[in-house]
C-alpha cells in the first residue's frame, strides 16, 4: 500500500472511532437509531450503470418512419425545425431534415404533445408531454418542459398530472406569460385539465378555464393583434379498454379578452347538446374571422365559421375527420397566404378554399396518410411541411409533390418475430399505421442496414407477425381486427387465411393485435383468437375452434364511460378501436403438448390442459395484488418447466401503471409476484425466458427493457444505448442468442449476443474480472454496395443503421476501475475532507512519482491456436461490464514516423487473420508489471461464405497477406528512412558550412549521398517528375506494391499468379535497393558526419553526444 495512503487511513480510523461514538451517544439521547437516507435502488455491483456497457444496437428501420404530432419551425432560421413526435421523444434538425439530433432521450417520458418556440427567444423551447391524440394505443406525460438552450437541456415546469397536452402559447411580448391547453388524463378522471397559465415563466400555474373531472382543453389560439384575445375549445371525453366516449354536454368554445383570467362560452350558431374534440384557427388576414371543426354525436360534425370574433357561428358544412375518427385528428389550420383557405387534418387531408363551405382532398399521391400537423413559411406560399403517421413530408409546390424525409427512424412497433435464416435472420414487425415490416438483423455490407433492406410483408396496421422454425420463406402478418396472412418470401404472395364462424355462430371478436402463436410441437401447427381459440395444422389452410367463448362477453354499449351509461345519441366512436371481451394472449407449453393458456383484455387468463377440449378459467383479480380489471399483456409457458407460467398484465387504462408480472409453479393454481423492484411506471408489455438459464428473465416495459439473473427479485434495466421509450414486445433468436426489442416510437434494438449474462450474478461481479466467450466470428470480406464505407457519396441525410462490429465482441467486467497513485491519493483525501480531519502533504518523492507514473491500462491479448500473439486490444479500464471487438485481423505493420498521434496508430489493423480457433486472456498493465485477469477464452472465427470460383484456401490466402504485410513493413521502413535521410543530409549541408573544413571532398562526398538517394527514391516511389505531371514511369516498388495490395486485399478468393509474381518481383527489386540505402544509413551517413566532428561542425541529430574537448 502507498506510503501516503498508510498515513490517511490512519487519520480516518481516528475520526472514524470519534464518529461513531458520537453516533451512540446520539442513539441513546433519541431512544433509537435516525432513519437513513432510503438508498438508490439501483446503485451497488448489480446495477444499470454495471451494465450500461452492453449497448444495444438501434437498427431502424427509416422505411416509413412514425406518428408526429407537431412541428416548430425556427422563425428566423427555416431550416431549423424542432419536432414533437407522438411516440418517440422530441428531434432537432438544423439543416431541413438532412440529419436529426434527438433533444429528450434522458427524460422521464417519451410521448410528446406538442412543441411550442418563444417568440422573444427561438432558443427557448416550450415542450407539452402526452400525446393530443385520444388513441387506444397512446402513453401518457408527465407535463410541460422547458430548454433555455435550443434543446439541450430541460427542466420540467410543472403541470406534472396533465398526462396529454395539446397546446402551448407564449406571450408574444412577455415571455413569462404561458398558457397550455392540457387535455388531461384519457382514461380516468381528475388530473390537471383545462386551460392553465402562468405569469412567471412556469414557477407557478393556474388554471383558468376548464369544466368538471372529465373535461380538459382541446385546442388553443391567440389573436395575433391582441394577445389579450384568446379562443379555447374545452373537451369531455373518456377512453376504456372496450369503449370510447369523445364529447358530452362540458365541451365547447370559450373566448376570453383579459389574457385568460376570465373566460366566456360561445354558443350563438353552435350546436347544442353534445360536442367531442374540436379544432379551431384564427385567420392570419383577418383575425375577426374564426374557424372551427367540431365533432357531434356518432363521429359526425361540421365545420363552423364566424366574422366576428366567435360572437355568432355559421355552420359551413358537414366536414368531419373520418376514418380513426375525429378524435384522432381534427386539428384545423388557416393558411396565413390565402384568406379562407382552411386545411383540416384527416386520414387525408381537407382544403377548403371558401371557409369551409366546400372541401376537397390535398394530393397525397407518395405520401403517407394520417396526417397530424400542418406548418407554413411565411416567405413562400407554396410551401407545407405535413406531419402524418409515416414522418415527415415536404411539398414546395402547395401539395403537387411531396419530399418524404427518409431518414427519421421513429416507426412505432407493437410486435416483433424472428426467424432462423442464415447466416443473418430476419427482424418482422408490426407497426402503427405502417404495415408489417422485415428486414436484417445484420448485413454483410460495410455500409450497415440501409432502408433499401427493409420490404413490407402486409399493409395495414401491422400487429403481431410469426415465423415457421426451420423455414424462413414462410411467415405470418396480420393487420388490424385479426386479418391474419400467410406470406410465402420465396414468392412474395399473400394468403388470407382469418378463421370464419359457421352459419349461426356469432360475430368473432378478434382483438386489435391479435394473437398469433406458433406451436412448440409442430412448425405447421399454429394458434390464434378472436374470442375463441383457433387450431390449424396446415398452416392457416383450414381451422377449427378448440374453446368456446373465454372472454365475459359483455354488451360494451352498456359499460360506465364517465361513470354513467350513455344514450345511442352520443359521441360514440369505436371505428378504429380494438374489439372488447377478445383473447390478447397465447401460449402453449414446450414440455407438454396441448398445455394451452389464454389471456383476455376483460381480466381472465384460462388454462386447459387437454388441447382445448376443456378450459379452466382463473380471475386476474385472484391473483396477488392484481386488480380485477387488468388486461392481459402476455401469457409465457416455461420453457423448463411444464408446470410453471408467467403472466404480464397492465391495468394502465384504469389510471394504474404498477407492473403487474406473475409467475405460477402448478400450472394457475396458485401465483406469486416476480415484478420485484421494478420501477413504479413500468407497465410491463411482454416477458420472454432464456432458453438455456430458467431464471435469466427480459421484460420489456413502458420505459425501457429490464433483465433478471435471479427470476425476478432483481431487475437491471438495460440503459447502453437505449432513449427514454416504451419497449412493446421482445423475442430472442435463440442461434445467436440474441433480444430483439419492439419499441414503440424508436424501431427495434438488438442486444447482440446476451449469454454473458447467463454467468453474471452478484458474487461473480465481487471478482476482480471475468472474460466471457464470444460467440463465433465470421470470417469474410465486407461488402461495398454504395462503392465507399457508411454513407459514401450518398450524402448525410442517407439512412443507415449499424451492423454489429465486426469480428469478435469479447465482453468482461472489471469490479473496480485501475487507478493511478495520484487518483488514490485525491480519492484519500476526499474522504478525509469529508472527515475534516487534515490531508497530509505527500512529499516530494511522492509527488514525483505520481508524475513519472504512466496511466495504467487494460488490455486483452488475442492468440491463435499455437499459442502466439495475434493481436493486443487496448480496453476500457473503468469497473462495470464492457466490451471490445477485435477485427479478425493482425495489427497494422507500417513503419512508424514523426507527425504521427502514436495512440492513433495504437490500434490500427492490417491484414485479416486465418479462420480457426483463438483464445482471449484479459490483463491489466500496472507501472510495467503485468497480471492476467481472467481468461483464456477460446472461440472460433469461421468462414462465412464461399465465391463462385474456387481460390486459394483461406490459410493460403492469410499467408500471402502476411507476405505482403511483411514487405509493406519494409518498404514503408524504407520510405521512412529515405525521408530522415534526405532531412540529415540537409543538416548535414548547414553543419558543413558551419565547420573548419575547406570545400573540398566532404562537399563532394555529399552531394554523392545525396545522389544516391535520389537513385534509390527513384527505385522505390517511381521518376518524381513523371509523377508531378501523370507521365506513367516504369514500375518501381511502390507502384507494384500497390497492384498486390489492391488486387488482393478485397477478397478472400486469394492470389492469383500475376499477384505472387509482382511480389516476387518486388522482393527482389526491394532487396537491393534496401542494400543500398542500408548502406548510406550505415556507412557512408555515418562516415561523414564522423568527418564533420572532427572537423568541429555542429552536432546533428542522430549523433551521439560529442565530448567538450
Amino acid at each position: 500500500m502507498d506510503a501516503f495512503l498508510i498515513t490517511c487511513l490512519g487519520a480516518l480510523i481516528m475520526r472514524t472511532r470519534f464518529l461513531v461514538a458520537l453516533a451512540a451517544a446520539t442513539i441513546l439521547t433519541l431512544g433509537g437509531p435516525a432513519l437513513a437516507a432510503e438508498e438508490d435502488a439501483d446503485e451497488g455491483p448489480f446495477s444499470s450503470k454495471t451494465f450500461a456497457g452492453l449497448k444495444l444496437r438501434n437498427i431502424g428501420p427509416a422505411l416509413m418512419s412514425g406518428r408526429i404530432a407537431d412541428i416548430a419551425i425556427q422563425p428566423d432560421d427555416p431550416a431549423t425545425w424542432y419536432v414533437a413526435v407522438g411516440s418517440g421523444g422530441v428531434w432537432k434538425t438544423v439543416n431541413a431534415g438532412t440529419t436529426w439530433t434527438p433533444l429528450f432521450d434522458e427524460e422521464s417520458v417519451y410521448s410528446i404533445g406538442c412543441v411550442t418556440l418563444d417568440p422573444s427567444n427561438p432558443h427557448v423551447v416550450w415542450v407539452g408531454t402526452g400525446e393530443d391524440v385520444g388513441g387506444r394505443h397512446v402513453s401518457w406525460g408527465d407535463g410541460i418542459y422547458r430548454s433555455r438552450d435550443g434543446g439541450a437541456h430541460w427542466e420540467n415546469m410543472g403541470l406534472k398530472d396533465s398526462q396529454h397536452i395539446t397546446k402551448i402559447i407564449v406571450h408574444p411580448e412577455n415571455s413569462d406569460v404561458v398558457w397550455v391547453a392540457a387535455q388531461g388524463p384519457l382514461w380516468t378522471p381528475g388530473g390537471e385539465r383545462g386551460i392553465f397559465k402562468t405569469a412567471d415563466a412556469g414557477q407557478t400555474w393556474t388554471k383558468v378555464l376548464g369544466g368538471g373531472e372529465w373535461t380538459g382543453a382541446a385546442s388553443l389560439v391567440i389573436d395575433p393583434r391582441d394577445p389579450d384575445v384568446l379562443y379555447a375549445a374545452t373537451w369531455q371525453h373518456h377512453r376504456t379498454v372496450a369503449a370510447y366516449m369523445g364529447g358530452g354536454p362540458e365541451s365547447g368554445i370559450h373566448r376570453s379578452t383579459d389574457g385568460g383570467e376570465t373566460w366566456e362560452e360561445l354558443t350563438q350558431g353552435l350546436p347544442e347538446g353534445n360536442m367531442a374534440k374540436n379544432g379551431r384557427d384564427i385567420s392570419p388576414q383577418d383575425p375577426d374571422v374564426l374557424y372551427a371543426a367540431i365533432e357531434l354525436n356518432r363521429a359526425q360534425g361540421g365545420v363552423f365559421r364566424s366574422t366576428d370574433r366567435g360572437s355568432s357561428w355559421e355552420k359551413r358544412s358537414d366536414a368531419v375527420s373520418g376514418a380513426t375518427g375525429p378524435h384522432y385528428y381534427q386539428e384545423l389550420y388557416a393558411s396565413p397566404h390565402a384568406f379562407d383557405r382552411i386545411y383540416l387534418v384527416d386520414v387525408r387531408m381537407q382544403i377548403s378554399d371558401d371557409g369551409g363551405k366546400t372541401f376537397r382532398r390535398m394530393n397525397e399521391v407518395d405520401k403517407h396518410s394520417d396526417n397530424h400537423s400542418l406548418n407554413f413559411r411565411a416567405d413562400d406560399p407554396d410551401y407545407l411541411l405535413v406531419g402524418t403517421d409515416g414522418g415527415i413530408y415536404e411539398s414546395f409546390d402547395l401539395a403537387k409533390t411531396w419530399r418524404f424525409v427518409a431518414n427519421f427512424p421513429v416507426t412505432q412497433f407493437y410486435k416483433v418475430a424472428v426467424d432462423d435464416a442464415e447466416p443473418f435472420y430476419t427482424v418482422y414487425g408490426g407497426t402503427q399505421d405502417n404495415n408489417t415490416q422485415g428486414g436484417p438483423s445484420r448485413t454483410d455490407a460495410v455500409n450497415g442496414i440501409r432502408n433499401a433492406d427493409w420490404f413490407v410483408t402486409l399493409g395495414g396496421d401491422g400487429h403481431q407477425p410469426a415465423t415457421e422454425p426451420g423455414n424462413p420463406d414462410i411467415i405470418y402478418s396480420e393487420s388490424q381486427q385479426g386479418h391474419i396472412n400467410r406470406v410465402d418470401r420465396t414468392t412474395g404472395e399473400t394468403v388470407h387465411i382469418q378463421p370464419q364462424p359457421e352459419p349461426g355462430d356469432p360475430p368473432e371478436r378478434f382483438n386489435w393485435d391479435a394473437p398469433i402463436l406458433v406451436s412448440p410441437h409442430s412448425p405447421t401447427r399454429i394458434y390464434y383468437a378472436s374470442q375463441r381459440v383457433w387450431r390449424s395444422d396446415d398452416r392457416g389452410d383450414s381451422w377449427r375452434a378448440v374453446s368456446g367463448d373465454l372472454t365475459r362477453d359483455e354488451d360494451r354499449m352498456r359499460l360506465p364511460l364517465m361513470g354513467r351509461q350513455w344514450s345511442w345519441d352520443s359521441p360514440w366512436d369505436m371505428n378504429a378501436m380494438s374489439n372488447y371481451n377478445t383473447i390478447t394472449s397465447l401460449a402453449e407449453s414446450p414440455q407438454l403438448e396441448g398445455l394451452l393458456y389464454a389471456g383476455t383484455d376483460d381480466g381472465l387468463v384460462q388454462v386447459s390442459g387437454d388441447g382445448g377440449e376443456t378450459w379452466r378459467r382463473i380471475e386476474v383479480g385472484s391473483l396477488p395484488g392484481v386488480p380485477a380489471t387488468a388486461f392481459v399483456n402476455d401469457i409465457k409457458a416455461d420453457l423448463h418447466d411444464a408446470d410453471t407460467v408467467y403472466v404480464a398484465l397492465d391495468n394502465h387504462k384504469y389510471g394504474d401503471f404498477a407492473p403487474y408480472l406473475l409467475k405460477s409453479t402448478d400450472r394457475g393454481a396458485t401465483w406469486r409476484s416476480i415484478a420485484g423492484d421494478l420501477p413504479g411506471r413500468h407497465l410491463v408489455w411482454r416477458m420472454v425466458q432464456d432458453h438455456v438459464k430458467p431464471d435469466l428473465l427480459f421484460t420489456a416495459t413502458e420505459f425501457g427493457i429490464f433483465f433478471t439473473v435471479d427470476g425476478g427479485a432483481k431487475w437491471v434495466k438495460l440503459t447502453g444505448d437505449v432513449p427514454t421509450i416504451s419497449f412493446r414486445d421482445l423475442a430472442i433468436q435463440r442461434r445467436e442468442n440474441d433480444l430483439v426489442g419492439a419499441s414503440f416510437g424508436r424501431g427495434f434494438y438488438v442486444l447482440d449476443d446476451y449469454t454473458p449474462l447467463r454467468e453474471i450474478d452478484e458474487a461473480a461481479l465481487q471478482e476482480e474480472a471475468l472474460l466471457f466467450a464470444p460467440r463465433r466470428a465470421w470470417w469474410y470480406i465486407e461488402r461495398r454496395p454504395l462503392g465507399g464505407g457508411e454513407r459514401a457519396s450518398q450524402g448525410s441525410a442517407y439512412y443507415i443503421a449499424p451492423n454489429p462490429p465486426f469480428g469478435a465482441v469479447l465482453t468482461y467486467s472489471l469490479e473496480k476501475d485501475l487507478t493511478t497513485r495520484e487518483q488514490r491519493r485525491q480519492e484519500a483525501e476526499k474522504e478525509l475532507m469529508e472527515a475534516g480531519v487534515d490531508t497530509p502533504y505527500p512529499g516530494w518523492d511522492e509527488v514525483e512519482a505520481e508524475r513519472r507514473e504512466p496511466e495504467p491500462r487494460l488490455e486483452i491479448t488475442v492468440r491463435d491456436a499455437s499459442g502466439g500473439v495475434v493481436r493486443r486490444l487496448d480496453a476500457p479500464a473503468e469497473a462495470g461490464v464492457h466490451r471490445v471487438a477485435w477485427d479478425l485481423r493482425y495489427p497494422d505493420t507500417r513503419a512508424i514516423g514523426p507527425g504521427e498521434d502514436p495512440e492513433e496508430r495504437r490500434g490500427s489493423a492490417g491484414m485479416l487473420a486465418a479462420p480457426g480457433t483463438y483464445t482471449a486472456t484479459l490483463v491489466k498493465i500496472v507501472e510495467g508489471e503485468t497480471t492476467a485477469l481472467a481468461g483464456p477464452v477460446s472461440f472460433e472465427v469461421e468462414r462465412l461464405r464461399r465465391g463462385a470460383l474456387e481460390g486459394a484456401s483461406p490459410e493460403e490466402t492469410v499467408a500471402f497477406w502476411q507476405q505482403l504485410a511483411a514487405t509493406r513493413r519494409a518498404t514503408t521502413a524504407a520510405n521512412r528512412a529515405l525521408a530522415r535521410a534526405f532531412e540529415r543530409t540537409k543538416e548535414l549541408g548547414v553543419a558543413l558550412g558551419r565547420s573548419l573544413a575547406a570545400p573540398d571532398g566532404l562537399d563532394a562526398e555529399l552531394h554523392a549521398i545525396e545522389q544516391e538517394l535520389y537513385a534509390i527514391e527513384e527505385g522505390l516511389s517511381g521518376h518524381q517528375s513523371r509523377r508531378a505531371v501523370g507521365e506513367p514511369g516504369v514500375h518501381s516498388v511502390s507502384t507494384r506494391l500497390r497492384a498486390v495490395s489492391s488486387g488482393t486485399r478485397s477478397s478472400t478468393y486469394g492470389p492469383t499468379p500475376t499477384h505472387r509474381r509482382s511480389l516476387e518481383i518486388i522482393e527482389q527489386e526491394f532487396g537491393a535497393l534496401r542494400g543500398r540505402l542500408n548502406t548510406v544509413l550505415e556507412e557512408r551517413l555515418p562516415a561523414l558526419e564522423r568527418q564533420l566532428e572532427a572537423a568541429g561542425a555542429p552536432w546533428t541529430p542522430g549523433q551521439a553526444v560529442p565530448p567538450v574537448r
